[in-house]
């Protein structure tokens, strides 16, 4: 038997040692595998989400379509909606996806101070769209009941604008969470993808309600 002399490296025990290391890359690597489909697995959720409550706005629009195709409003009860104010709100709107889609740029890119300027510019231009949406509901000149128009018109406009709060409510999380050393990183950033995603979505419907509300 060859003896080793103290401090010598054993040849033996090497190999066994770089085995569970082995071991352990692999199980890190396969976790790093689940974690990219759980990742996946979420966005698909998300993206289910979305298609189905994009089903019900398209069933406001069909429904608000059809009634004024088959049962047109009388002359008296027709109103001349102003453009100024949902104009200048679909702007507001559309550059709020622009200054989230500059967020996750920066913090893709590592710049996580000013991805949270991003989004606090994002979460006030949504606030500005419902203050100008409370503005224009004090100066209608209709109620929620006074005819087909009417009701549809707060409906659509309502049910928007509960989605355009929810998502300020989810963009003030995300600035929060991705502070430094906060669970949004630029490693780990679904939760800012997410809030991003259900936003375009917010902001596209507006633009097909302003051109059916306001513009038909």
């Amino acid at each position: 038997m060859t003896s080793l002399a103290p401090g010598s490296p054993n040849p033996t025990g090497a190999a066994v040692s770089a085995e569970p290391t082995n071991q352990a890359h692999g199980t890190s690597a396969h976790a790093a595998d689940d974690h990219g489909g759980h990742v996946d697995a979420r966005l698909f959720g998300l993206a289910t989400f979305l298609v189905a409550d994009g089903m019900t706005f398209a069933g406001f629009f069909a429904a608000y379509l059809t009634f004024r195709a088959v049962n047109p409003l009388p002359a008296d009860s027709s109103y001349e909606l102003e453009l100024i104010l949902p104009t200048i709100n679909t702007a507001l709107l559309v550059i709020s996806s622009f200054t989230f889609h500059r967020a996750g740029s920066n913090l893709r890119a590592g710049k996580q101070a000013a991805c949270r300027s991003w989004l606090l510019g994002t979460v006030a231009l949504g606030v500005a769209f419902l203050a100008g949406q409370m503005v224009e509901y004090f100066n209608l000149p209709f109620g929620l009941t006074d005819n087909l128009f009417a009701s549809t018109f707060y409906a659509l406009t309502g049910f928007h604008g509960l989605h355009v709060t929810l998502g300020v409510i989810c963009i003030l999380i995300v600035w929060w969470q991705a502070r430094q050393g906060g669970r949004i990183s630029q490693q780990d950033h679904f939760g800012l993808e997410a809030a991003e995603l259900y936003w375009h979505f917010v902001d596209g419907i507006w633009v097909v309600l302003y051109g059916i509300l306001y513009l038909l």
